[in-house]
């Protein structure tokens, strides 16, 4: 059991919302893509989305693996309930005086059945195995090298991610060369994206054992 001063609770408070918020971003924004090296594209989720799995991994490190997998069913839920709403308001029907953002608002938010079940299944699979691979590293390496450690869980839940996401949600609609090619050009991208924000995870870091009270298996 961790006993946190109130200022120590607030900034894992903050931490929470940093990690809310980049999900939530990473599943609306994301919609968006930019193109990308030889005629390929890739999502703007990309800058959001590393940061979900990096903040498990910064959490983790300082309040242990309770502490990360209490964000990621958070994290869950948050998602599940987002989409429980959607649906829910593009089933009601449209006054007349708003139905001039009618087209752009089911668009925006008209996800089906399979993209929503990808993306809740994908997240919490990939999520949860990123905090388990961390402290299977963290067990065999240690306290430290945090940066490698953390790069080498990403890779393995950033490719799960990926592959149970494009499979569940495109499987049948594109050929199976073109999916293989989503899911490499995806997953490399990601990870490099995941490694470029490593800095600002030793800043997290710091910021969380600044008052040096931390669970039990934060560092010293």
């Amino acid at each position: 059991m961790m006993n946190l001063s109130e200022r120590s609770f607030k900034k894992l408070l903050i931490a929470l919302a940093v990690y809310l918020t980049s999900l939530f971003a990473a599943n609306t924004l994301g919609l968006k893509i930019m193109p990308f090296i030889l005629g390929s594209h890739v999502s703007v989720a990309v800058f959001s989305f590393p940061v979900v799995f990096l903040m498990t991994d910064v959490v983790g490190e300082i309040y242990g693996k309770r502490v990360a997998k209490l964000f990621v069913l958070a994290g869950f839920i948050s998602t599940a309930l987002f989409i429980a709403y959607s649906f829910l308001s593009l089933a009601m029907p449209w006054s007349a005086d708003g139905a001039w953002a009618r087209q752009g608002y089911e668009q925006m938010y008209g996800l089906s059945i399979r993209i929503a079940s990808a993306s809740l299944v994908a997240f919490l699979i990939a999520e949860y195995q990123d905090v388990i691979s961390f402290f299977f590293f963290r067990d065999r390496i240690g306290t430290r090298l945090f940066w490698l450690r953390s790069f080498l869980s990403n890779v393995w839940s950033q490719f799960l991610d990926t592959v149970i996401f494009m499979v569940i949600a495109f499987a049948g609609v594109y050929p199976t060369r073109t999916l293989v090619s989503l899911i490499v050009t995806w997953w490399i991208f990601k990870v490099a994206m995941g490694a470029l924000y490593t800095p600002l995870s030793y800043v997290g870091l710091h910021l969380l054992r600044k008052d040096g009270e931390t669970g039990p298996n934060a560092l010293p």
